[in-house]
């Protein structure tokens, strides 16, 4: 249990779910089913019953550093990993391995999201038990793949090859991002492909060795800090080689190249909170098929939306369909459910015609 550490990453800003999530309050620290607890701390609570809580990271934006201390005041100050810059997986991930390379050179790190929904937990704790104990006794790295009950276009893909001695190990053989809805369906015939949950295991060597090969140039720039990482002068290092490290992410610059990629197949009641889609799909509804979010709601001769606006509010609505409706405080947002999609573009227009102070 010592060797073994667990990284959740919670720096995106959630824009797909705009306005409901913003930046200056992202989608990983809001409670969207009512329980009381956030996706993050959902997925911290989570993974306290495999990994010791002394040896859960965080990282984040250094924006949102206070609501990170606010929601897990568990998780010492000293292992909130702080990006000044939003660079994507690749340079949050080198950041991590080599922290926690600094405390234990033989540590099993799980990487991990912070938006994503477990329904059978217990075999959820038993999958990331297995997959530590792969990379423990193998240099590989280790993937959670999920399989697919539909032909799903939301999702990455992963084909797998020969499988390992271990049961529900395979070689992974390609990998493939986001396909349309024909090669989906082909993906899903096929038997061949999983679902990437973009949940990952490996030891300190592996991932190590594969930054050295795959991103070499983003491996020297943590190298360099290897004296300053948990003492005082870690953050001003990060500070000053972040913007310089390229923005990808760790699929792109490692696990597309790598040769040592495996993937564990699991059955996990699993869903990535990407979408509203995702959302609908996994939240109580009433006898027409609304969703209310956060506020109250009084729903006439309508049926498919989705409501969210913020606590206190209340939304009377009639007579539409198949509607997202969200607001925060100086936005409202109504659109078609099947064009949620385009939700990206609302706020890159808004941005550019509107200014930051509505995203």
């Amino acid at each position: 249990m010592k060797d073994n550490f667990c990284v959740i990453l919670a720096g995106g800003i959630g824009s797909r779910f705009w306005p409901f999530s913003t930046k200056r309050r992202p989608k990983q620290f809001l409670d969207f089913f009512g329980t009381g607890r956030s996706l993050l701390q959902m997925t911290f609570d989570r993974f306290c019953k495999v990994i010791p809580v002394e040896n859960i990271y965080i990282a984040s934006n250094e924006l949102y550093k206070d609501m990170v201390m606010e929601q897990l005041p568990n998780v010492s100050e000293s292992r909130i990993l702080s990006e000044p810059a939003m660079r994507n997986t690749a340079p949050c991930v080198a950041y991590a391995v080599n922290k926690i390379k600094a405390i234990n050179e033989n540590a099993n790190i799980v990487v991990t999201p912070s938006d994503h929904i477990i329904l059978k937990e217990t075999e959820f704790i038993d999958a990331i038990n297995r997959g530590l104990e792969f990379v423990a006794k193998n240099d590989h790295l280790l993937t959670l793949g999920i399989k697919p009950n539909r032909p799903e276009t939301a999702y990455g893909y992963i084909q797998v090859s020969e499988k390992a001695e271990e049961q529900n190990f395979y070689k992974v053989k390609t990998f493939t991002e986001k396909p349309n809805i024909e090669l989906a369906k082909i993906f899903l015939e096929s038997g061949e492909f999983y679902w990437n949950s973009g949940l990952f295991i490996w030891n300190v060597r592996a991932i190590s060795d594969a930054f050295e090969k795959h991103m070499p140039e983003l491996a020297s720039k943590f190298e360099e800090g290897k004296d300053v990482y948990n003492t005082p002068e870690e953050q001003s290092f990060i500070d000053r080689i972040y913007q310089s490290c390229t923005n990808l992410s760790i699929d792109y610059g490692i696990l597309e190249k790598a040769q040592n990629v495996y993937v564990q197949v699991a059955d996990l009641g699993w869903s990535d909170l990407g979408t509203w889609r995702s959302v609908y799909e996994l939240s109580p509804k009433d006898r027409s098929n609304n969703l209310t979010l956060k506020c109250k709601s009084l729903i006439y001769e309508s049926k498919n939306n989705v409501i969210a606006l913020p606590e206190g509010k209340l939304a009377v609505i009639q007579g539409v369909n198949n509607l997202v409706i969200a607001e925060d405080d100086n936005v409202l947002l109504i659109c078609q459910r099947e064009e949620e999609p385009r939700i990206r573009q609302f706020v890159n227009d808004t941005k550019v015609q509107m200014g930051e102070d509505y995203v």
